[in-house]
Protein backbone atom coordinates (compact mmCIF):
# COMPACT_ATOMS: atom_id res chain seq x y z
CA UNK A 1 0.00 0.00 0.00
CA UNK A 2 3.17 2.25 -0.21
CA UNK A 3 2.13 5.56 -1.92
CA UNK A 4 -1.28 4.67 -2.19
CA UNK A 5 -3.87 7.09 -1.48
CA UNK A 6 -5.96 6.60 1.25
CA UNK A 7 -8.08 10.08 0.62
CA UNK A 8 -7.46 12.46 -2.33
CA UNK A 9 -8.08 16.10 -2.15
CA UNK A 10 -12.02 16.54 -3.67
CA UNK A 11 -13.11 13.52 -2.31
CA UNK A 12 -15.42 12.98 0.43
CA UNK A 13 -13.28 11.60 3.81
CA UNK A 14 -15.32 8.44 4.17
CA UNK A 15 -13.34 6.48 6.72
CA UNK A 16 -11.68 7.20 10.06
CA UNK A 17 -8.63 5.19 9.53
CA UNK A 18 -6.97 3.44 12.44
CA UNK A 19 -2.93 2.67 11.66
CA UNK A 20 -1.98 -1.25 12.46
CA UNK A 21 1.07 -0.99 10.96
CA UNK A 22 2.82 1.55 9.12
CA UNK A 23 2.71 5.43 8.23
CA UNK A 24 0.28 7.32 6.99
CA UNK A 25 0.46 11.60 6.01
CA UNK A 26 -1.83 14.31 6.08
CA UNK A 27 -1.04 16.90 3.91
CA UNK A 28 -1.90 20.01 1.03
CA UNK A 29 -0.43 20.81 -1.23
CA UNK A 30 -0.33 24.59 -2.50
CA UNK A 31 -1.02 26.63 -5.53
CA UNK A 32 3.10 26.50 -6.22
CA UNK A 33 3.00 22.63 -5.76
CA UNK A 34 4.78 22.69 -2.46
CA UNK A 35 4.05 19.95 -0.09
CA UNK A 36 2.48 21.09 3.22
CA UNK A 37 2.60 17.53 5.84
CA UNK A 38 -0.01 18.56 9.01
CA UNK A 39 0.36 15.45 10.28
CA UNK A 40 2.04 11.69 10.36
CA UNK A 41 0.31 8.75 12.00
CA UNK A 42 2.21 6.05 12.53
CA UNK A 43 1.36 2.70 14.64
CA UNK A 44 -2.19 2.82 16.66
CA UNK A 45 -2.70 6.48 15.59
CA UNK A 46 -5.87 7.67 13.58
CA UNK A 47 -6.29 9.71 10.76
CA UNK A 48 -8.48 10.98 8.85
CA UNK A 49 -9.80 14.67 7.15
CA UNK A 50 -12.07 15.15 9.94
CA UNK A 51 -13.94 18.20 8.28
CA UNK A 52 -14.97 16.73 5.41
CA UNK A 53 -15.55 13.17 7.67
CA UNK A 54 -18.16 14.88 9.54
CA UNK A 55 -19.76 17.52 7.28
CA UNK A 56 -19.32 15.20 4.62
CA UNK A 57 -17.59 17.92 2.41
CA UNK A 58 -15.21 17.69 -0.19
CA UNK A 59 -11.30 17.16 1.57
CA UNK A 60 -8.78 19.68 0.64
CA UNK A 61 -6.41 17.46 1.93
CA UNK A 62 -4.63 14.19 0.94
CA UNK A 63 -3.53 11.10 2.84
CA UNK A 64 -1.15 8.63 1.57
CA UNK A 65 0.69 6.07 2.88
CA UNK A 66 4.61 6.77 3.20
CA UNK A 67 5.41 2.83 4.12
CA UNK A 68 3.22 -0.71 3.26
CA UNK A 69 0.76 0.35 5.53
CA UNK A 70 -2.23 -1.69 7.42
CA UNK A 71 -5.50 0.37 8.53
CA UNK A 72 -9.14 -0.42 10.05
CA UNK A 73 -11.19 1.49 8.43
CA UNK A 74 -15.03 2.66 9.91
CA UNK A 75 -17.31 4.51 8.11
CA UNK A 76 -19.09 7.70 8.94
CA UNK A 77 -22.29 5.76 9.00
CA UNK A 78 -20.90 2.56 11.03
CA UNK A 79 -19.53 5.32 13.28
CA UNK A 80 -22.66 6.80 14.14
CA UNK A 81 -24.25 3.68 14.66
CA UNK A 82 -21.49 2.56 16.60
CA UNK A 83 -22.02 5.58 19.04
CA UNK A 84 -25.80 4.53 19.55
CA UNK A 85 -25.13 1.00 19.58
CA UNK A 86 -22.43 1.45 22.07
CA UNK A 87 -22.60 4.30 23.97
CA UNK A 88 -19.14 4.01 25.50
CA UNK A 89 -17.29 4.33 21.65
CA UNK A 90 -19.39 7.90 21.95
CA UNK A 91 -16.76 8.83 25.22
CA UNK A 92 -14.17 7.26 23.55
CA UNK A 93 -14.20 8.82 20.25
CA UNK A 94 -14.68 11.99 21.94
CA UNK A 95 -11.88 11.85 24.12
CA UNK A 96 -9.38 11.02 20.44
CA UNK A 97 -11.12 13.92 18.82
CA UNK A 98 -9.92 16.27 21.88
CA UNK A 99 -6.88 14.95 22.02
CA UNK A 100 -6.07 15.65 18.52
CA UNK A 101 -7.61 18.76 18.40
CA UNK A 102 -5.50 19.56 21.30
CA UNK A 103 -2.42 18.58 19.75
CA UNK A 104 -2.86 20.47 16.34
CA UNK A 105 -3.33 23.50 18.76
CA UNK A 106 -0.23 23.53 19.69
CA UNK A 107 1.38 22.60 16.58
CA UNK A 108 0.20 25.76 14.73
CA UNK A 109 1.24 27.52 18.47
CA UNK A 110 4.36 25.96 17.36
CA UNK A 111 4.99 27.20 13.82
CA UNK A 112 3.50 30.45 14.80
CA UNK A 113 6.01 31.06 17.79
CA UNK A 114 8.78 28.51 17.45
CA UNK A 115 11.81 28.69 15.86
CA UNK A 116 12.63 26.48 13.32
CA UNK A 117 15.12 24.64 15.14
CA UNK A 118 13.15 24.63 18.15
CA UNK A 119 10.50 23.26 16.05
CA UNK A 120 12.87 20.03 14.82
CA UNK A 121 14.23 19.49 17.84
CA UNK A 122 10.49 19.03 19.60
CA UNK A 123 9.86 17.01 16.67
CA UNK A 124 13.08 15.04 18.37
CA UNK A 125 11.26 14.68 21.54
CA UNK A 126 8.12 13.82 20.36
CA UNK A 127 7.90 11.60 17.19
CA UNK A 128 11.90 9.80 17.59
CA UNK A 129 10.46 6.78 16.34
CA UNK A 130 9.95 8.57 12.81
CA UNK A 131 13.12 9.50 12.58
CA UNK A 132 14.32 6.74 10.68
CA UNK A 133 11.17 6.16 8.75
CA UNK A 134 10.93 9.29 6.90
CA UNK A 135 12.77 11.35 5.00
CA UNK A 136 14.81 14.67 5.22
CA UNK A 137 12.13 16.31 2.89
CA UNK A 138 9.15 15.22 4.63
CA UNK A 139 10.51 16.12 8.17
CA UNK A 140 11.38 20.18 6.46
CA UNK A 141 7.88 19.59 4.97
CA UNK A 142 5.90 18.98 8.41
CA UNK A 143 8.21 21.79 10.07
CA UNK A 144 7.57 24.19 7.57
CA UNK A 145 10.82 24.72 6.33
CA UNK A 146 13.47 23.99 2.96
CA UNK A 147 15.07 20.73 3.22
CA UNK A 148 17.94 22.78 2.71
CA UNK A 149 17.71 25.01 5.86
CA UNK A 150 16.80 21.76 7.45
CA UNK A 151 20.48 20.39 6.53
CA UNK A 152 21.95 23.45 8.13
CA UNK A 153 19.50 23.01 11.55
CA UNK A 154 21.48 19.17 11.83
CA UNK A 155 24.35 20.40 11.33
CA UNK A 156 24.10 23.35 14.11
CA UNK A 157 22.71 20.57 16.56
CA UNK A 158 25.63 18.37 15.63
CA UNK A 159 28.56 20.83 15.85
CA UNK A 160 26.84 21.64 19.59
CA UNK A 161 26.64 18.23 20.48
CA UNK A 162 30.20 17.81 20.04
CA UNK A 163 31.51 20.48 22.09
Amino acid sequence: MKKQFVLQHGDVCEYFNFVVRGCLRLFKVDEKGVYHILQFATENYWMLDLTSFHKRTKSVLDIDALEDTVVLRITYNDLIDLYVKAPKFDRIFRVLLENHFMQQQDRIGQLFSSTAEERYQLFLETYPHLLNRLSQVQIASYLGVTPEFLSRIRARIAKNDIR
